[in-house]
């Protein structure tokens, strides 16, 4: 009789687990695309109001810019209170938030009506699931694959903007702006339940260690850290000592360069520009969800690149390549599609979101302890800069006759832009 033995060197194969972090990360995407899906409904409305209400294209710029405006400053908040009272709550009453203010739009009858649903409600709501959420998911609950999964959850964001935007356009088109806008609440009423009962605030609520951490000599489970309170003061606080830096302010005049080239004219006066030129909302909204497509490639890229090169280079080149596509848009736009404006969707959806991960990147080699936070306060300059674009372009609009004179002029920003990313100063260590 022969004996079989296994042999001490073979280790018998274990099954290899998915990290829980990787199950939050796709809630906290769920509830990102959602929030998404408002940021581009605006550009939709402009032509309904100015129609139904005969409000002004500025008036109704004035709501959005509003909107843009709040959403950048909750986030610096929101990523406080996420520490105080965790994600689960601050992105369970944001996506209620929403759904009342878009619900709101729906019954109003003045333009401070307007001001208040979509720029406060919205913009609030949103402002809390923006880029401070994602950084704050990122920070908490992975160490490894940060760059990465940064690309992914602002991907995220733009998945809600491309999935959703095609078809809030033909609703518009069919069956009015309203039943639009309600869809949007249906969306974010169906994420709601997904991210109270899925989302979890920290690894240590599960007994677990963020993704790619080391693990120590001891074997005990790590302990859950005591909540941070005085939300609001630690948020001005952290903005009080790093606005004394240099970088600082270079990071918050890029991003509010970023946020004017893409939220505040791309999103908002694409759409009625190109049908300014005969080309239909439906067909120009189609436009707008391909660079969401390359949005996602473009950002999940930058994310990996980020991981491997100098943040500041790779926010040099976005910036610059962005601004080259602005100027020429004005050259572009007719009522059909051709090549050179294809071109223009692709190359402009690569670079339209990519500026997230270099600049979170930053923060955190610069900032540390507190760099969501940080970047909360970059992300609502980037906010300021698309709310004052989107006003800007209402009124260029109005004054003008045309968008032309906007696309050259957030074109030559962008310039100004990558020469300001060249000049920020990374930490010695970080840049060795």
């Amino acid at each position: 009789m022969v004996q079989i033995t296994r042999s001490p060197h073979k280790r018998p194969r274990v099954r290899a687990r998915v990290h829980r972090a990787w199950g939050v990360a796709a809630v906290a995407a769920l509830a990102i695309v959602a929030a998404g899906a408002f940021t581009t409904m605006a550009g939709l409305l402009t032509g309904p109001l100015h129609r139904e209400f005969g409000w002004s294209r500025s008036t109704i710029g004035l709501g959005a810019s509003v909107n843009m405006v709040l959403y950048g400053l909750t986030a610096p908040f929101a990523a406080a209170l996420m520490d105080r009272f965790g994600m689960r709550r601050v992105a369970g009453g944001a996506l209620a938030a929403v759904a009342t203010g878009a619900l709101f739009t729906t019954v109003m009858t003045r333009p401070w009506q307007f001001v208040l649903a979509w720029g406060v409600l919205v913009g609030t709501g949103c402002g809390s699931m923006a880029m401070a959420f994602a950084a704050t998911v990122t920070d908490r609950w992975f160490v490894r694959r940060r760059g990465l999964v940064t690309g992914v959850l602002t991907a995220a964001g733009v998945c809600g903007q491309f999935v959703f935007l095609p078809l809030l356009s033909w609703i518009v088109e069919r069956y009015a702006w309203r039943a639009g806008t309600v869809t949007l609440v249906v969306a974010a009423l169906a994420a709601l339940p997904l991210v109270l009962l899925l989302l979890r605030d920290r690894p240590t609520d599960v007994g677990l260690r963020p993704y790619g951490a080391p693990e120590h000599a001891a074997e005990r489970s790590p302990q859950r850290p005591v909540p941070v309170p005085g939300a609001a003061r630690r948020t001005v606080h952290v903005l009080a000592r790093s606005a004394r830096t240099g970088p600082f302010w270079l990071l918050a005049a890029t991003f509010a360069i970023c946020g004017a080239s893409t939220n505040g004219v791309m999103w908002t006066h694409f759409t009625p520009a190109a049908h300014d030129h005969g080309m239909p909302a439906t067909v120009a909204s189609s436009l707008l969800a391909t660079i969401g497509v390359f949005n996602v490639a473009g950002t999940v890229a930058s994310g990996w690149l980020t991981d491997r090169l100098d943040p500041r280079r790779l926010l040099a080149a976005y910036y610059a390549l962005r601004g080259l596509t602005l100027l020429a848009l004005p050259l572009l736009l007719t009522a059909h599609i051709g090549a050179p404006l294809f071109a223009f969707v692709v190359l402009f959806g690569l670079l339209d979101v990519a500026t997230v991960p270099p600049t979170l990147a930053l923060c955190r080699e610069l900032y540390g302890r507190g760099s969501s936070i940080v970047f909360g306060w970059v992300g609502a300059a980037h906010q300021l800069g698309a709310g004052l674009a989107a006003f800007a372009g209402g009124a260029a609009r109005d004054a003008f006759g045309s968008y032309d004179p906007l696309w050259v002029g957030v074109g030559a920003l962008c310039g100004a832009g990558a020469l300001l990313a060249l000049m920020v100063v990374r930490p010695r260590r970080a840049a060795e």
